[in-house]
């Protein structure tokens, strides 16, 4: 399992939800970081080169969007 797992988000987005309901249903701990921050906002620029969201950050490879295959095999998962 990963060491650490951070989910760059926002209220409004729908498939922010889908991501972290997906880290919750495999029971896997997440940070949530909405880009509302100005902070975050530019980490996540700086991280994906993009400013569209969900990122989610796993022990430092970054994926962009909501992609099971890549959530899965970055996290070990089945």
């Amino acid at each position: 399992m990963a060491d650490k797992v951070i989910v760059y988000t926002g209220a409004w987005c729908p498939w922010c939800h889908k991501v972290m309901d997906f880290l919750k249903e495999h029971n896997v701990e997440f940070e949530a970081r909405d880009v509302e921050n100005q902070e975050y906002a530019r980490e996540v620029v700086e991280k994906s080169g993009q400013g569209g969201i969900p990122v989610t950050e796993i022990d430092g490879q970054i994926v962009v969007g909501y992609d099971v295959n890549k959530l899965r095999e970055l996290l070990g998962l089945q």
